[in-house]
């Protein structure tokens, strides 16, 4: 059974997309996993996302995917939502790869813009819809025209926010006036995927995070969120600006390159990358640790 949701905040409010830990091998880490998974559960996130593309998902096989959808929900399902990344540019894959997260038990899925084809907002349509209608499982759109190369435009967000299964959407889009419209136009609960705007996006009506930093510093977002929604602006403000430095640190480079260094540092499973992403350098490295430690995170 799903953790405890409310209909403003469906998967809860700060989810951390979690990274795939690779044996030393190059193989999936059941175990680095499931104790990764532990330790962001019990840092303060009520949900994670498996299987997105922080967690390499185009490089890991269908069976990986359902093997690691199980493990953490064996891990952490009791208390966290688990939501299960199964966007791809292929509409008939991506529906396959739902019913499996059904199946595995996922509490919900996450689905990201078809990459590199660049359809049309109706072929946009009509894929999240196939995914949607593929389940009885709620579904979180993933808006992320910088790596996809399209975007889901106001009216097609609006259109899908009608879709009974369709209850949220990850917005990294960088345009606070086109999410402003389709918050105010629509009842898809917004998240934020791009941690440098997590504090802007609660003051357009955002109710919670998808982060990539949430890896490192869940409590410092869980108290900015609290503070925001306790209205202490001020103190939010605070810890967002006490952050900047981790945010801008952790995406001088790729978010899954960076991550896996900054948990490696520290003693947690994260492992190896599969290829075409390769590790920081030593001067990189130092710069990330520099980064960190300027926002008060030392590895």
């Amino acid at each position: 059974m799903a953790p405890t949701s409310t209909p403003a905040a469906p998967f809860g409010r700060v989810l951390t997309a979690m990274v795939t830990p690779f044996t030393a091998e190059g193989a999936l880490d059941v175990d680095g996993a499931q104790r990764l998974a532990a330790h962001l559960v019990d840092q303060g996130n009520d949900g994670l996302v498996v299987n997105g593309t922080t967690g390499e998902s185009p490089t890991t096989s269908d069976d990986e995917k359902d093997r690691l959808v199980r493990a953490v929900l064996e891990a952490v399902g009791d208390r966290a939502h688990v939501i299960a990344g199964v966007g791809t540019n292929d509409t008939g894959h991506s529906v396959t790869l739902a019913r499996q997260a059904e199946r595995s038990g996922a509490h919900g899925l996450l689905t990201v813009t078809p990459y590199y084809s660049k359809p049309p907002q109706e072929g946009l349509y009509r894929h999240f819809t196939a995914i949607a209608d593929a389940t009885g499982l709620p579904v979180m759109l993933y808006d992320i025209p910088g790596r996809s190369g399209v975007a889901i435009d106001t009216e097609t967000l609006v259109r899908l926010g009608d879709h009974p299964r369709i209850v949220a959407n990850k917005d990294a889009k960088g345009d606070l006036g086109a999410s402003s419209w389709v918050i105010a136009r629509s009842d898809l609960a917004w998240y934020s995927g791009d941690d440098m705007l997590n504090l802007p996006l609660l003051s357009i009506g955002a109710v919670g995070f998808v982060s990539v930093v949430g890896h490192l510093v869940t409590p410092e977002l869980r108290a900015m969120l609290d503070a925001y929604t306790s209205s202490d602006v001020t103190k939010a403000t605070e810890i967002h600006q006490r952050l900047l430095p981790v945010f801008t640190g952790m995406f001088r480079a790729q978010g899954v390159i960076t991550t896996k260094t900054a948990l490696a540092l520290r003693g947690l499973p994260a492992g190896p990358l599969r290829l075409p992403l390769v590790a920081l350098g030593e001067r990189e490295t130092e710069q990330l640790r520099n980064d960190l430690a300027a926002g008060g995170v030392h590895l």
